[in-house]
């Protein structure tokens, strides 16, 4: 077996050896660390990188050509193209190994120079697929963090946009940044999200989600408290109403907080669309989370508690199509949503192609076999789909999701108590979301508590010159954003 790593510090040995054997050791000798001998200032000299991270065409080119063609002088003087940093503590070079740089060690110094010649392997920045937008901005964040603040600071040119670098996982060491606007953040919410990333402890942290569960108020709730996003205009937008933004290397999903319920069913849309028009869609998105949450369970109450609130012309039609079906609407219910999840499910694993084959074919072939064969009803068939499609028309993801869930104990109420049961679900959930916080923040604001002016911009959106104060949910420094929007109403200097 191999030795253990010392945890101690070691200084670096003047001669080559040693210190090749000890990054080896440390490395475990891994088949991905190669080295070269090189020869300067009458010195021997030793090159070590990993060739699964570091840019050999860099290391050629930039450092080991300009040392061979003059054989003497100094390296800070040849290598003047990239960062040079030096180590003498061997644990800290092995470190920067595993980060892409290469390491030049020279006998009889007991120093080593560390070369920042990280390979970078992105691919291009594209519109992102889940967050498309009719107008707008057609860019969206990539795996590469560097790439993604150029995205952020290209639109907000800006002195006052502060970025936090952070180190989390004890094992991935995954590379965050935290963004937000020195003079709108709160600085209390900066306080409070750098002491909650900076607590994280674990081991493996590789994705966004990871550190949402680990910084995020309620984990236990059904409703996301961050907000998810792969557009840079949606993130700039939240970062100059005051709230903070944190990315990761290697994924293209932005988390944005403090927010609020109603945060997760606005759209870069609705502000590139006249006012009227963004606020009728935006009731629309608001409407389909009502459908969406309590279209089966109202069907289920009404069929088996209520069924006189149907019109007379309507019950007999009904009741024609339910009594073919042996079981009672819950169960009903129950297949057909489980069986929508399942499609849905297969259509997103599959190849793009056969998924979209396999959800429609899948979709039609069953609806039409369930009914032939007795197993559910039209009604029930019309309900569902209704219902799906209510659940995809919001914005982000996480809240399509949870709306879905949502439906299942609702319509377990339903077959237990009927429209009864789906007011306690209901008021059992609007107090949970009146409860809710987000990083100090109220999750249900400005509804409760009620703020008039800030409704706005929640349920509906009022022309953008109206939006002259930031909301007040993230608690920025500066609410009042200008007097005048519209200044030219007021210039009387054109006028004799």
């Amino acid at each position: 077996m191999e030795e253990k790593r010392p945890l101690m510090e070691t200084e670096v040995f003047p001669s080559l050896p040693p210190n090749m054997a000890y990054i080896q050791n440390q490395l475990f000798h891994s088949s991905d660390l190669k080295w070269r001998s090189i020869r300067f200032n009458q010195l021997e000299g030793l090159i070590i990188f990993l060739e699964s991270l570091s840019d050999q065409q860099r290391i050629q080119k930039e450092i080991l050509k300009p040392i061979e063609e003059k054989k003497e002088g100094t390296v800070d003087e040849l290598v003047t193209s990239m960062e040079i940093t030096k180590k003498t503590d061997l644990n800290e070079v092995s470190q920067a190994l595993v980060q892409g740089n290469c390491a030049l060690f020279f006998e009889g110094i007991a120093e080593a120079f560390i070369f920042d010649v990280a390979a970078v392997n992105k691919r291009n920045i594209s519109e992102p697929v889940n967050e498309a937008v009719v107008r707008g901005a057609h860019d969206g964040f990539i795996e590469n963090l560097i790439t993604n603040l150029y995205l952020v600071r290209k639109r907000v040119e800006n002195t006052n946009l502060v970025v936090r670098y952070y180190k989390v996982g004890k094992a991935t060491k995954t590379k965050l940044a935290l963004l937000y606007m020195q003079d709108l953040a709160n600085q209390d919410l900066v306080q409070e999200v750098d002491h909650r990333l900076s607590s994280i402890a674990m081991d493996t942290v590789i994705a966004p989600g990871y550190i949402a569960e680990w910084i995020e108020d309620n984990s236990f709730s059904l409703f996301p408290q961050i907000l998810f996003t792969e557009r840079p205009d949606r993130a700039v937008a939240h970062l100059m109403e005051g709230r903070v933004v944190i990315l990761s290397d290697g994924d293209p999903s932005a988390l944005i907080l403090p927010v609020t319920f109603f945060a997760f069913y606005q759209s870069p849309d609705d502000y590139h669309s006249r006012w009227i028009v963004g606020s009728f869609i935006r009731l629309i998105r608001l409407v389909s989370f009502i459908i969406a949450s309590l279209g089966p369970a109202l069907y289920i109450a009404i069929i088996g508690f209520h069924p006189e609130i149907l019109p007379s012309n309507m019950i007999y039609t009904v009741k024609s199509s339910i009594d073919r079906v042996p079981f009672p609407p819950i169960v009903e219910a129950l297949f057909m949503q489980i069986a929508l999840e399942v499609l849905r499910e297969a259509a997103i694993r599959l190849p793009s192609r056969i998924g979209q084959t396999v959800s429609i074919v899948g979709g039609l072939v069953i609806g039409d076999s369930v009914v032939r064969a007795g197993l559910v009803s039209y009604p029930m068939v019309i309900v569902v789909a209704l219902t799906a499609i209510a659940s995809f028309v919001a914005p982000s993801s996480e809240i399509s999701t949870a709306t879905r869930i949502l439906g299942f104990p609702l319509m377990i109420l339903a077959a237990m108590f009927g429209l009864i049961g789906i007011t306690f679900g209901l008021l059992f959930i609007l107090i949970h979301l009146c409860k809710l916080e987000s990083f100090g923040t109220a999750y249900f604001a400005p509804v409760m508590p009620l703020r008039i002016k800030d409704m706005k911009d929640a349920l509906t959106r009022f022309p953008i010159w109206s939006l002259n104060q930031r909301p007040h949910d993230p608690h920025p420094s500066k609410l009042n954003q200008v007097k005048n929007p519209r200044g030219w109403e007021h210039d009387d200097s054109g006028k004799e």
